[in-house]
């Protein structure tokens, strides 16, 4: 990835040509020499491009127009919590999965400061080893299947499976949607989601363009609502 950023006078060949800024290029360099606390090290540096400083456009547009199934939701990789807040009220319960105690502290400040606070809270545990005492209606995925290794994608949906009730509904924002090299956020596409999450049981009930995605992100983002079906899952 080096050589090739190097090559491009410092931008990198995607599908198109898209900027690689030198701290996209930093949080990579973090997470494949700190497989194991990477993540976290971004944070403490303060190495955090994927954080909008805001709650995701199409989920406020979403909930302005009642179309987000209430209930107990779940926002794994949640971050600094801007999203779990925005969907937490009295019809909705919403948990935040972090790693990061740096992560989790600033969207606790941020719960406290709003008047939905009391509807969420956020907890220090690993997506794939926590085992909650109860399932959720609605989870909510931005950026964390890209973050994860590729090779870990059958084990996320087998995680959606197990935590989504069996009428629940998962929803995707996909991006990027390209042809990039390396990672993270590594390149992925609906037919990506589909090939893990298909087997389980899971059909796309809406997949869409996000035409609310957030700067350079638009044409390179997509919306996904899956539901479980009553079919019987592959083996896998």
């Amino acid at each position: 990835m080096a050589d090739i950023y190097a090559a491009c006078g410092g931008r990198a060949v995607y599908g198109d040509v898209v900027e690689l800024t030198p701290e996209v290029e930093k949080m990579r360099g973090l997470v494949s020499c700190h497989p194991l606390g990477g993540w976290k090290m971004c944070w403490e540096e303060a190495v955090t491009p994927w954080d909008l400083g805001q709650p995701t456009p199409i989920l406020l547009n979403l909930l302005q127009a009642g179309s987000i199934p209430t209930g107990r939701t779940l926002v794994p990789g949640c971050g600094s919590g801007y999203d779990v807040i925005a969907l937490a009220g009295p019809d909705q319960y919403v948990i935040g999965l972090d790693i990061s105690d740096i992560a989790l502290s600033r969207a606790r400040q941020l719960a406290s400061k709003s008047p939905t606070g009391n509807y969420c809270t956020f907890l220090k545990e690993d997506f794939f080893d926590w085992n909650p005492k109860e399932l959720f209606d609605l989870i909510f995925d931005y950026t964390f299947f890209v973050a994860i290794d590729p090779k870990m994608r059958p084990a996320w949906a087998r995680r959606m499976s197990e935590l989504l009730k069996p009428d629940g509904e998962l929803m995707t924002l996909m991006f990027p949607i390209d042809d990039h090299v390396g990672g993270p956020p590594h390149k992925t596409s609906v037919a990506d989601y589909e090939a893990v999450l298909c087997p389980l049981g899971f059909q796309a009930v809406l997949i869409e363009d996000n035409d609310l995605a957030f700067g350079r992100r638009k044409g390179k983002e997509k919306l996904g609502r899956w539901k479980k079906t009553s079919a019987k899952p592959s083996p896998q």
